[in-house]
């Protein structure tokens, strides 16, 4: 497709295969930014949580993280845009916190992310108590606090996300209810077991928007692609919009194109497909464009909440 201009990427589950960019999903994406596509990168990770094949991508210019709080030129390694959450809602999440004290907590800021000591050491001497945690990713992309709610008080003035595990659905949905009452903070999810708390206006969708401003590219000339719900606002703004086979059925039911899964290189697909011109069947040649296409009745709704939701 000759209109995209930006391919957007979500990591973990989506662009990672295995935890890493495979061969063939790194020449697609080089690929594309010699035809003079930006690809850009928008994850919920914390950029210290960036994994290094990342960086091994030729012409990669930008990085989006904590799920649009941050956003990072790669090529002079500095911060271009912020959207973090406000003192007041920190002070109220807190409060919060501190009446439910149980639940593991994470705190993204200045690029880093931290945890509370009590819950790493338990977790590096006995693994996750009820597997909702992976060891190895949090021993080496976590950094310890002694007093995690003290921490994210004495740094409120720049938190980019707080992320809140849950070994149980229940409580987790009785957080969420809890938290849907603090206005000016955003709650997304990009797995089952979590809630991650941004700012008022902060979501990938946000973050993307930000920097089309700042490269002159319009938010119908990206393709987004994705897998869970903290990429449905992204994927709802997008000119064309991609879930990746292993996606949630929300996503899925978003998406102008459900590619296969992650596990199968599904982002190599579509962009060898839609941006490369490597493999269109006749019938997308004459159905998909990304200004003129024709979305069922389901699809334009739920476009049109997520974006009022965005908002």
């Amino acid at each position: 497709m000759s209109d995209i201009r930006m391919i957007a990427l979500d990591l973990d589950g989506t662009t990672l295969t295995r935890g890493h960019i495979t061969s063939r999903t790194r020449r697609a994406l080089e690929a594309a930014i010699e035809k003079g596509v930006h690809v850009v990168i928008a994850t919920g990770r914390v950029f210290s949580a960036l994994p290094e094949d990342i960086f091994q991508i030729k012409g990669l210019e930008y990085v989006i993280t904590s799920n649009g709080a941050v956003i990072t030129n790669l090529r002079r390694y500095d911060t271009v845009y912020e959207n973090c959450i406000g003192k007041e809602e920190i002070a109220a999440v807190e409060a919060l916190l501190r009446a439910n004290p149980q639940f593991p907590v994470e705190v993204f800021t200045g690029g880093q992310a931290y945890i509370g000591a009590d819950v790493y050491e338990e977790l590096k001497l006995y693994g996750p108590a009820s597997g909702y945690m992976s060891r190895s990713y949090t021993m080496r992309t976590r950094t310890p606090v002694d007093n995690i709610l003290g921490f994210m008080e004495q740094h409120c003035e720049h938190i980019e996300n707080i992320n809140i595990q849950f070994g149980d659905q229940n409580e987790k949905a009785r957080m969420r209810k809890e938290l849907q009452q603090i206005p000016k903070i955003t709650l997304t999810s990009s797995m089952a077991n979590n809630i991650e708390i941004g700012g008022a206006t902060t979501s990938k969708a946000s973050g993307l928007a930000a920097l089309c401003e700042l490269i002159d590219v319009g938010l119908g000339e990206i393709m987004a692609c994705g897998d869970s719900h903290n990429d449905m606002a992204m994927l709802a703004e997008a000119g064309f919009s991609v879930a990746m086979g292993n996606g949630a059925p929300e996503v899925k039911e978003l998406a102008d194109y459900v590619a296969p899964s992650n596990e199968e290189e599904g982002v190599a697909d579509a962009v060898e497909r839609f941006v490369l011109d490597m493999k269109r069947p006749g019938w997308q040649v004459n159905t998909l464009s990304v200004k003129n296409r024709i979305l069922s009745k389901a699809r334009r709704t739920a476009r049109r909440l997520l974006r009022r939701g965005s908002r």
